[in-house]
């Protein structure tokens, strides 16, 4: 990259990195609580508003900076004057790095350079390996206590491409499979309550291709020979629609949506609260609405992204996605997603998102194992809930009811390609969507 557009990514990460808050009326050490919700109904998507209103409490702090690990930066500087988008949407030329640090809104792509940006942003690039997570799902006027908690051993992704710290660098592509990701999530302990749990654990396992035409490949061991529910069919329980709760799979992080799957608009930028500096990790469940969220936590102003994806294709097994339009709310400098909104057939609001993020250099003061030279982004949880009947799930990572040790290791080679292979965890068939 030359010195040139050295000078212009740094003016535009200076721009549209973080914005200073555009209402004087908050200010930093105020609380926010279902009294006076109505003071950041512009301030958070439709979704978490309705988290607020229902008891969802919020510090206000001042906004701090996301700052890039130093591989990552330096990869972008390198590699991205090369990058385009291909005539599908691929990314043509891509090695490692943000992809698209210069952005136009003007520019008819722009949604789908963001997504990508998403994609391939800041808090990690090899692997990622986070432990001892739990499921926990709460009904509306509950006592604060889950009514169900699914224990996950590991959330794990091994990285194809855009690899900058853990050798082979930047990729471990050998262009015969196409496979851009690995991800696996097990075992989840599945409590046995008869007629509906029959299993004690399950793992998934699921490979996604850089090739726009081929589909992703998803591995389960699931027996649904026994399979009792009256809502969903067991394909789409477990790989689409619902994920032993209101969770489904392409909201991992947001969005784990396969990009060919759905139709990006780019619908602006906003200043937005979010949490991306947390104070509590694990995540402390919400007293004050029943568990169903994470409170009180530290909420700051950030300059966000506002993408709409709408689900292009009925799902593999030939029905509609039951989940229409996903408004995403990605934070302009680090390249997260911090809220989202579902909507249904009929255009109605149905479930939103509220993630929960922090960055330091390790998890907590003494850990050991994964102690980091600069600061990481950790994800704290995520909440899922269901707007219409009240009920929540949400994703703890890690689990606050395991003893404190190191959980989260970013990039440190803990997750190979060889870890995620389906043999290790299934020999049942694999599924494509």
């Amino acid at each position: 990259m030359n010195r040139a557009l050295l000078s212009t990514f740094g003016f535009i990460a200076m721009v549209v990195g973080v914005a200073p808050a555009t209402t004087a009326q908050l200010k930093p050490g105020e609380v926010i609580t279902k009294d006076n919700a109505s003071r950041v109904a512009d301030l958070v998507s439709p979704g978490n508003y309705v988290l607020v209103r229902q008891g969802m409490e919020m510090k206000i702090v001042p906004t701090r900076d996301y700052n890039w690990p130093p591989p990552f930066r330096n990869s972008t500087e390198q590699y991205s004057s090369q990058v385009k988008l291909g005539r599908n949407g691929e990314l043509t030329n891509y090695k490692a790095g943000l992809p698209f640090p210069l952005l136009d809104a003007n520019d008819p792509e722009i949604a789908k350079k963001i997504m990508w940006n998403f994609q391939f942003g800041p808090a990690y690039s090899d692997d990622l390996d986070a432990q001892d997570a739990a499921i926990a799902n709460y009904a509306p006027h509950g006592s604060g206590e889950p009514w169900a908690v699914y224990p996950i051993g590991h959330i794990a992704l091994y990285r194809n491409l855009g690899r900058e710290e853990v050798a082979p660098i930047p990729s471990d592509y050998d262009g015969d499979t196409g496979i851009m990701e690995r991800m696996a999530v097990g075992p989840i302990m599945v409590p046995i309550e008869p007629p509906f749990w029959q299993l004690p654990w399950t793992w998934f396992v699921r490979y996604r291709y850089s090739s726009p035409n081929r589909s992703d490949l998803v591995w389960t061991p699931m027996d649904y020979s026994n399979w009792r529910t009256p809502y969903l069919s067991p394909w789409g329980y477990v790989m689409e629609d619902s994920f032993f709760g209101n969770l489904d799979l392409d909201s991992l992080f947001g969005f784990a949506g396969r990009f060919q799957n759905f139709d990006f608009k780019f619908l602006g930028e906003r200043e937005m609260l979010a949490v991306v500096h947390a104070k509590n990790l694990p995540a402390q469940s919400c007293h004050a609405d029943g568990g169903r969220t994470i409170c009180p936590e530290d909420w700051e102003m950030r300059h966000v992204y506002v993408i709409e994806a709408d689900a292009r294709r009925p799902s593999r097994f030939g029905d509609i996605p039951p989940i229409a339009k996903r408004l995403l709310y990605i934070d302009s400098q680090g390249w997260f997603i911090t809220a989202s909104d579902q909507y249904d057939h009929g255009g109605n609001l149905w479930k939103t998102l509220a993630i929960f993020n922090t960055v330091r250099d390790r998890e907590f003061p003494s850990a050991k194992a994964a102690v980091y030279s600069f600061d990481r982004l950790f994800q704290t949880a995520m909440v899922d809930e269901d707007v219409q009947s009240g009920y929540s799930t949400v994703l703890f990572t890690p689990n606050p009811e395991r003893p404190l040790h190191d959980s989260w290791f970013i990039n440190q080679g803990i997750i190979s390609e060889r870890w995620i292979v389906p043999q290790r965890f299934t020999t049942h068939r694999a599924y494509f969507y």
